[in-house]
């Protein structure tokens, strides 16, 4: 039409296109011709992602160069509200007018939305039934279907491989079909564990080429300029034995203000991770969408990039490191008199593990601590006993749960699965981080800027009202008509110390409080018992961290890169992001525990194991291991000597006929019927017999009641 070309002169322009597209001057489109290397002006895209600002992004449904796919920008309001346009988001996929942009990214104006696009997931190769196919079977347990993969989109694909699969939105009968994008390793490869968990909860992994650049163009800071030469204080690194990263220092000494007997001056030094990631940067905006660094048994997947998180930023001994610092000064009783936050340069003197630091103070010092203990390790110790008698005064939750540590060997198996030990010497840098915290959300309230707070709420009415009904089953009173303070749940806990009832106990008092996430509205902490906090001293790994330094930075006047207008516009909805990513990273490490232990595990089937029942349901019971702190089930239907019902108030199962019982908390032993690595699931059969109360319960004579009744209307109907 452009040509006024009719007929039979179509023919020698149809041979010109023809020729052009085969020299690659112009690509064939589904109905037109289009410049190579761009897409056509109307296309179907996926919708895979938002940025940081919330705009949706999407990709070409069908990209076949080597290069990577350009950047689409779905048009602001672009096809909302329209009629006929239902609303679309990320997973769906829509028919799309592009406009093409000079600096090669198009803006899409959605025409209409045509159903999901593409899925993505992690499975196992295997050969498929039929020639010319394979099949996909995935690793979450939600997905039980297999996927079918042609033979032409394997990527030559071995059985076993653990493999991402890109799954056809499209609705079809019998099993979907997909192509392989990536082969991650074998699954019998014991480190394959964490890539399922990552993989599987879409933690971002790597960094782009820009944060690479902006990493590697880095430079040590070695002008002291405007910073606070802080290098002559003994600060030392006080971390586990595996940390790779060292975001805080600190040290003690007593105050020799006359006017302060007996008081402390404790310095925190935290890595001035601003100073590298400036905002809107590369990095900033790549540290921004991972909200956290995931730490999993075999590997770490990093916030920022190692030559950043390792090395410039890492507070490695005897190298000069920029910092943010507060100096606090604490009266002999532990209470804050008052403190002050600097910039500065400081110097590590050693690197201590907290089994070494604690052995120093127990009497047994190796070379490292010797030099350090009378002048740095023992003003520290008497500092965090000041510390530790205003927390004691101050009631903060007592939670005793223990902690299990996954070891592993060089090749990623497993040889032992360990209680974390709870040492002072972890108390004490953790209550000098919380006094740091602390001070950092005092300045910036002071201060008048909106900021990051990291706030845990009091427990859920509904919650409590649970939690009473159990509590009065083991004849335990919670008080009434007033405000519950943690102090009324260490009451509690105090009660049933050493009692057959603690563990039990203990979990549903956990399980009753609130989770603690970010916030630009200051609702208190209820766990630690404190008015305000926010998070401060792990830049390196937490995002939170970052955005509190740059904002102390604007505040204090420390700098030139402080929390921009920008940033404080976007403050809530980075709240609301760090909250998901901080849940979704806790989420995958705990599916990669789960299935390194029932990998571990797998080779006992049959074995008889002690543990806890850690959860009670109407489908069954769950129970935690006491050696390895592995979780599983013992489902209802084999519950097989009574007919159980679920006693929601009380945590139990019942026996409807014989009143036999079993309780949240209880210890009971169970033998290991099945062992799933891939899904991490484990399945018991129950060896301990059920207990018997001295009485019946009153629920179980209602239950029985019912059941009588219900039986006698079934033989009068029959």
């Amino acid at each position: 039409r452009a040509f006024n070309i009719r007929g039979a002169d179509k023919i020698p322009l149809k041979r010109i296109l023809k020729e052009l597209a085969e020299e690659g001057a112009i690509q064939k489109g589904r109905k037109a011709y289009h410049e190579a290397g761009t897409l056509p002006a109307v296309s179907v895209i996926d919708i895979i992602d938002q940025d940081t600002d919330g705009e949706l992004l999407g990709r070409p449904q069908k990209w076949d160069s080597d290069a990577p796919p350009p950047r689409i920008y779905i048009a602001p309001g672009s096809g909302r509200g329209r009629r006929g346009i239902p609303a679309f988001g990320i997973g769906d996929r829509v028919l799309a007018r592009l406009k093409l942009h000079a600096e090669g990214h198009y803006d899409a104006r959605v025409i209409k939305r045509i159903g999901k696009g593409a899925q993505k997931l992690l499975g196992i190769y295997r050969h498929g039934p039929h020639k010319g196919e394979g099949r996909v079977q995935p690793v979450e347990r939600k997905s039980r279907h297999e996927i079918t993969i042609d033979n032409r989109f394997t990527m030559d694909a071995q059985p076993g491989d653990l493999v991402t699969v890109e799954v056809d939105g499209r609705p079809r009968h019998g099993l979907k079909e997909g192509r392989i994008t990536e082969i991650l390793g074998r699954i019998e490869d014991q480190r394959s564990v964490s890539l399922i968990a990552i993989h599987s909860h879409d933690i971002p992994v790597g960094f782009s080429d820009e944060e690479e650049a902006e990493a590697k163009a880095a430079q040590p800071v070695t002008d002291l300029g405007t910073r606070t030469d802080m290098r002559n204080i003994p600060f030392v690194t006080i971390d586990p034995a595996d940390a790779r990263d060292f975001d805080d220092a600190v040290h003690a000494a007593q105050d020799d203000d006359p006017n302060n007997p007996g008081g402390w001056i404790i310095h925190v030094a935290i890595a001035d991770v601003a100073h590298y990631v400036r905002p809107d940067s590369a990095l900033d905006q790549g540290a921004r969408l991972k909200g956290n660094s995931c730490y999993f048994p075999d590997r770490v997947v990093p916030m920022l990039p190692e030559d950043l998180s390792n090395d410039l930023c890492s507070l490695r001994p005897l190298e000069d490191r920029p910092c943010m610092a507060v100096r606090m000064v604490f009266d002999k009783t532990g209470r804050k008199l008052r403190h002050k936050f600097m910039r500065g340069l400081m110097k590590s003197h050693a690197r201590l593990t907290y089994q070494q630091a604690q052995n120093a103070i127990n009497g047994d010092v190796d070379e490292t601590a010797a030099p350090l203990l009378e002048s740095v390790l023992q003003p520290l110790w008497e500092a965090y006993t000041a510390l530790a008698h205003a927390r004691d005064a101050r009631h903060p939750l007592d939670l005793d749960l223990p902690e299990h540590k996954i070891e592993l060997d060089d090749d990623g198996h497993i040889t032992r699965i360990a209680f974390r030990e709870r040492l002072d010497a972890h108390r004490l840098i953790e209550e000098c981080m919380i006094q740091a915290n602390v001070c950092a959300a005092e300045t910036l309230e002071e201060a008048k800027i909106p900021f990051i707070y990291r706030v845990h709420e009091s427990p859920a009415e509904d919650k409590l009202a649970a939690l009473k009904d159990f509590l009065h089953s083991l004849n335990i009173k919670i008080p009434g008509g007033q405000v519950l303070k943690p102090q009324h749940f260490n009451d509690i806990l105090h009660k049933v110390k050493d009692s057959d009832e603690e563990e039990m106990v203990n979990v549903v008092v956990l399980r009753t409080q609130s989770q603690a996430i970010y916030s630009t509205h200051n609702l208190g902490h209820f766990g630690l018992h404190l008015r305000r906090y926010a998070h401060f001293t792990s830049p390196i790994r937490r995002y939170a961290d970052l955005t509190v330094h740059r904002a102390l930075i604007r505040t204090q006047k420390l700098g030139d890169d402080g929390l921009t207008n920008t940033e404080i516009e976007k403050l809530d909805q980075t709240a609301d992001m760090i909250s998901t990513f901080e849940r979704r990273a806790m989420a995958a490490e705990r599916d990669s525990t789960d299935r390194y232990i029932a990998s571990y595990l797998s080779e006992r089937i049959g074995a008889r194991f002690k543990g806890t029942i850690s959860g009670v349901t109407r489908f069954g019971l769950f129970i935690r291991l006491d050696e390895t702190g592995a979780d599983g089930i013992v489902p209802m239907r084999s519950l097989d000597d009574d007919f159980y019902y679920h006693d929601e108030k009380r945590h139990a199962l019942v026996g409807d006929r014989h009143g036999g019982q079993y309780l949240l908390g209880q210890h009971v032993d169970v033998k290991l019927l099945e062992a799933a690595p891939i899904s991490g699931g484990l399945r018991f059969d129950m060896v301990t017999a059920p207990s018997y109360p001295a009485k019946p319960h009153s629920g179980a004579k209602k239950h029985r009641a019912k059941s009588s009744k219900k039986q006698k209307h079934k033989r009068r109907s029959r």
